[in-house]
Order: structure tokens, then C-alpha cells, then sequence
């Protein structure tokens, strides 16, 4: 993958710095207010957290531990994670974490966004929702899989049991990440590795920075384990919708299979996830429920902030939902 143009001195610097050309880093701003439509915030993250997957072209293989860039980014970790945490400040109770999860998610009442596409989008509408959403779907399940050697036992082997089918059960072709591609080639977008990422806005980059936060630092396993759980709780319904509407804008069976998929794969990593992954990781650690919580409300509410503002672009956020 190439670098993708600066968008401001954080990521100016970043870049530059992977091409070998840079001076001293900048001053990171303290204040967090904004970070979710910050450009030059999320990008400068997301470049250096990209080291960690595919890397880049221009970039020294073993750049994901330059010294420098480790303190900087370091540096850009501080307020990010501390605006994660004005969205979502779990209130953890003595209930078992899958009732908490499930209480969080059904507690949740963002904006509609599946809903829109189920009945109003446009085809137009409908590419600039998958394009958005290729920054994560062309490595999907990757962030996640960081957790794997963390974890022991029934906690391990229900993470395994996930990522394997997100993985396509090892046939390439059903990886859910090649899924996404033949729906990206049905809208006309082009399926390569971050390509879209110098034209996506801040929000999309923040989901996909939330998830390598809590990916990169063991620290935040927890939060790991309770954001894919929020993940699979809150996909059936809105994967049904989003199927139905690709079908109706001219998607073949083959081109909607991406979110067919997930209706009834994530079906079964519901379950998995609230109970046997984290259900098991909380009993073996009773003061992890709060990370968990933690990472689960972040991945509703980055999600909602992303659907407020396509829909907000589109015209189509008139209140808070838009009506199913």
C-alpha cells in the first residue's frame, strides 16, 4: 500500500518520517474535544497502527518499531484513549457480563443507518457506505486475532472458534474479507488494500484506531474481547437489512453474500462471544468486566457517530433515527 497524502503536521509528520525525511515530531494537542472529525488526528494514528498489518510500500520493514515513531504515536494514544472514554464509561453490576452486554446492546439507539439502506439509499449512497466500510472489511477479523495468543483455555478457544469462520473456515473464497471484495466489484470500487483510506473521513478511520488500540496493548484485552462481542450482538439484524437492501439496488445473490453471510454466521458468534468468550474471560478475571463493557460501548458508539454521519450527508438524519 502507498502512503496516503498528509492531511495535516501530525500525519505530515508521520509520513514524511516513514519516507525517511523527517525532522523533529510535533507537539500532540492535549485536548481530546473533536477527536472523532479530527483528519489529521485519526490519519497520523492510523498510519502508524497500519505498520502492525500490511505496512507500506515506502515504508522500512521493521518501521513498526522505530523509536520515534513508537513515542509519537504513544503520544497520539494518550488523548485518543481518553476520548473513548467521554463516549462509554461502563457502570459495571454484579450481573453476569452477558447480561450486561446484552442490556448495553439493546439499550442502544443511534441512528439508523441500516434501516436507510434496507429502503431509501440510492446505488450512489449505498458505494460510499461500502467504500467507507472497506478501511476494516478488507482486514476483517485481523485486529481481533491479535487477542488470540493472550488468552488460554475455553476463553482461547472461543476466539479461535469465531475468527476461524471469519477466516472462511480455511477456504480462501469465504473469507469474509473476500466476501466484501465482490460486493465492492458489483458497486464499481476498486477492491486493493486501503485505497480509499485518503478519502474516507476521520470517523471511519477512528473505528478501525479504536480496534488497534485495544488490539496492540495487552492492557486492553478486555476491551478487545468486548468490542468483537458487540460486534456479533449488533450484526444479524442490520446485515438482514443491509442484504436486502443491495438485492434491491441490482446485487446478485453472489454480489449481497457478504452480508448474508453475517446474517447467519454471527447468529451463532453471538452466543459465542457474550457467553463463552467473555462470559469465561470475566470469571477467570471479575475486574476485566469493566474493560470489557468499556471496549463494547465504544464499538456502539463509534458506530453510531460513522451512521450520523453518512446519514447527516446524505440529507437523511431529519432526528435521531430514521424510521425502519
Amino acid at each position: 500500500m502507498q502512503l496516503p497524502p498528509p492531511r495535516g503536521p501530525l500525519s505530515g509528520w508521520v509520513i514524511d518520517h516513514l519516507r525517511g525525511r523527517s525532522g523533529p515530531a510535533p507537539q500532540v494537542p492535549a485536548q481530546t474535544h473533536g477527536l472523532g472529525s479530527d483528519d489529521d488526528f485519526q490519519l497520523a494514528l492510523w498510519c502508524c497502527y497500519e505498520l502492525y498489518y500490511r505496512g507500506f510500500d515506502e515504508a522500512a520493514p521493521d518501521a513498526e518499531w522505530d523509536p520515534e515513531l513508537l513515542a509519537f504515536r504513544a503520544a497520539l494514544e494518550q488523548p485518543f484513549t481518553e476520548w473513548l472514554r467521554t463516549l462509554h464509561r461502563p457502570e459495571p453490576t454484579t450481573d453476569p457480563v452477558a447480561v450486561q452486554l446484552r442490556r448495553l446492546v439493546d439499550a442502544d439507539d443511534g441512528p439508523q443507518l441500516a434501516a436507510y439502506l434496507h429502503r431509501h439509499a440510492d446505488l450512489d449512497q449505498f458505494r460510499e457506505f461500502v467504500l467507507n466500510r472497506s478501511v476494516y472489511q478488507l482486514k476483517e477479523a485481523d485486529p481481533h486475532s491479535y487477542g488470540i495468543p493472550r488468552l488460554d483455555g475455553a476463553t482461547k478457544a472461543a476466539l479461535v472458534e469465531v475468527q476461524a469462520d471469519e477466516y472462511g473456515g480455511g477456504r480462501p473464497e469465504r473469507m469474509h474479507a473476500e466476501l466484501f471484495r465482490t460486493t465492492m466489484r458489483w458497486l464499481g470500487l476498486d477492491d486493493t488494500y486501503g485505497h480509499y483510506v485518503p478519502v474516507v473521513p476521520a470517523v471511519t478511520l477512528a473505528l478501525s484506531n479504536a480496534m488497534s488500540l485495544f488490539a496492540l496493548h495487552s492492557r486492553w484485552t478486555g476491551a478487545l474481547l468486548g468490542h468483537l462481542a458487540a460486534l456479533e450482538m449488533t450484526s444479524t439484524l442490520p446485515n438482514r437489512r443491509y442484504a436486502t437492501g443491495a438485492v434491491r439496488l441490482g446485487a446478485s445473490e453472489e454480489q449481497a453474500r457478504y452480508f448474508t453471510e453475517h446474517v447467519e454466521a454471527d447468529a451463532v458468534h453471538e452466543q459465542i462471544a457474550a457467553h463463552d468468550l467473555c462470559g469465561s474471560y470475566a470469571q477467570e478475571r471479575p475486574d476485566a468486566v469493566a474493560d470489557i463493557l468499556f471496549g463494547a460501548g465504544c464499538c456502539l458508539a463509534l458506530d453510531n457517530l460513522f451512521a450520523g454521519h453518512l446519514l447527516t450527508t446524505w440529507g437523511a438524519e431529519q432526528g435521531r433515527q430514521v424510521a425502519s
